[in-house]
């Protein structure tokens, strides 16, 4: 697979939206075919298992959810994420895995080796090349949040969810520095836009100089 796989991840109220775009519009500016694209969902499969997932007040043991995720991905990896790196397009994606094991794994207390055996069965290997991961203190996150209105299943959970969710991002970040890079969303959208093109910078520096090795 000659593409990259971008992923992009936090909590709530980061702005995953507003800066997901932005990776999107710069990597164009260099020259890259981008798919853009978003987890769960994706596909008209996997936007259909998203729905169940975020209705409010959908009751969902945690396995359940988990296994959905992983159902949900199975399909979005087949249909959209592999096709498209084969053809060498770069593709930006609103979440992937991290955010099973930050969710599922520290907001749910699921098992990481349950995890882990789906990620294995479905993934095949397959990892992001670079993961940006948004991070905001908790307060910002809940005053966004709420500024925001309206909530589906997970923005309707309660602090002590996201605190264990932010703590699980960050533990994925201290344990992989090379794959995930911390971004600090809580300044002026500029100063945090730059802290991503600087990240960008160094990827696709780096990507180019593995294509001519």
């Amino acid at each position: 697979m000659n593409g990259r796989l971008i992923t992009i991840e936090g909590i709530e109220g980061v702005g995953k939206s507003t800066n997901l775009e932005f990776v999107a519009d710069w990597l164009r500016q260099q020259g890259k075919n981008v798919v853009v694209t978003r987890e769960p969902g994706g596909t008209p499969v996997a936007e259909e298992i998203r729905s169940i997932l975020l209705q409010p007040g959908r009751q969902l043991s945690s396995e359940c959810e988990l296994l959905l995720m992983f159902a949900a991905r199975a399909v979005h990896l087949e249909e959209v994420v592999r096709p498209a790196l084969c053809r060498g397009d770069w593709v930006v994606c609103d979440r992937f895995t991290d955010a099973s094991y930050a969710y599922q794994g520290g907001g749910r207390g699921l098992a990481t080796e349950m995890i882990d055996e789906l990620k294995s069965r479905v993934q095949q290997g397959l990892e992001p090349d670079l993961t940006i991961l948004l991070d905001v203190p908790m307060e910002v996150s809940e005053q966004r949040r709420k500024k925001r209105g309206g909530t589906d299943r997970f923005e309707a959970e309660q602090l002590a969810f996201f605190t264990r969710v932010k703590a699980s991002y960050l533990d994925i970040a201290a344990a992989e520095p090379e794959r995930v890079k911390l971004v600090d969303a809580s300044l002026p959208l500029p100063q945090v836009q730059q802290q991503i093109a600087t990240v960008l910078e160094n990827f696709v520096s780096d990507a180019g100089s593995e294509l001519h090795k």
